[in-house]
């Protein structure tokens, strides 16, 4: 590698993160809306520009510390974007992530030194997003509804024990439809997902639930 071809130079890494929950039966994603340029006033995912001292995770946990406030969030990375023109200002490779919590655990900071709001959006009401953010956005959101088949990406939203109808619902949500109720338990239990706590309590006041847990 010749360090002085121009064709190396000029080059960044942004790290962006795809942060979602489910409230009240709806699946939303966390927008930022930034208050510098480029795209000042638009929404975006949350994220920025990587170090050089850093490595891309250690980035992305300070991003969303810088601008929203939140630590210690797991994220899962599930792609690459390169398109050489997806930032105007210099060639900017965009590392992405995902991340599902409970929105109602966490307090987010709705303006920091570099963002004007921040707000939970549902998924079918997504505005124009700066950068490429609708597109990462779409893959992610294809990706997060394979891994909750075959992950445990959900324990974040539902921390400690859990009812089958309050899972279901999380999982309808996210896939944007309604799935088989009876074959989903058998489903997630015998891909060792899910195992029961041996819990039980009154919630409906007909019956007792059983609650699980994420294995």
């Amino acid at each position: 590698m010749n360090i002085n071809n121009p064709l190396y130079k000029d080059q960044g890494i942004h790290v962006i993160a795809s942060i979602f929950t489910v409230k009240d039966g709806k699946f939303k994603v966390l927008l930022i809306k930034r208050d510098n340029e480029p795209f000042k006033d638009k929404w975006s995912l949350v994220g920025g520009a990587c170090y050089r001292t850093e490595d891309v995770l250690t980035a992305m946990k300070r991003e969303i510390k810088e601008k929203t406030g939140m630590k210690n969030l797991k994220l899962s990375f599930f792609d690459l974007f390169s398109k050489p023109e997806r930032c105007a200002l210099m060639r900017m490779l965009g590392v992405a992530y995902i991340g599902v919590i409970d929105c109602d655990r966490v307090e987010v900071m709705k303006k920091t030194a570099k963002t004007k709001d921040a707000d939970w959006f549902e998924i079918d009401r997504i505005p124009p997003l700066a950068y490429d953010h609708n597109e990462i956005l779409e893959a992610a959101i294809e990706k997060l509804k394979s891994l909750i088949f075959d992950t445990d990406i959900l324990k974040e939203l539902f921390p400690k024990n859990f009812t089958l109808p309050e899972l279901y619902k999380a999982y309808c949500a996210i896939l944007g439809e309604n799935i088989d109720r009876r074959n989903f338990r058998k489903k997630l239990l015998s891909e060792n997902l899910i195992e029961p706590t041996g819990f039980e309590e009154n919630v409906t006041g007909k019956k007792k639930a059983k609650f699980y847990k994420f294995v």
